[in-house]
């Protein structure tokens, strides 16, 4: 996974099971930066805060979603 974060206009665009498949990639990337900050092999603890943001960010969009306070992208179609 790129150490680039996405917007949340970026994730707007993004179907529910887009969202769902990226916060699983981002899970398992956050556990493997955990594992590695626990042996010592962490080379940026810099990229774990912002894996949890890019979480956060994802919930948030589904959350918007989920009250209907921005659109889903796959309903509009």
């Amino acid at each position: 996974m790129a150490n680039k974060t996405a917007t949340a206009a970026e994730l707007r665009d993004l179907s529910k099971a887009a969202l769902n498949e990226k916060v699983a990639e981002l899970k398992a990337e956050l556990f493997t930066l955990r594992f590695q900050a626990a042996t010592g092999q962490l080379e940026s603890s810099a990229r774990l805060r912002q894996v949890r943001k890019d979480i956060a960010r994802i919930y948030t969009v589904l959350q918007e979603r989920h009250l209907n306070i921005v659109p889903d992208p796959d309903e509009e179609a």
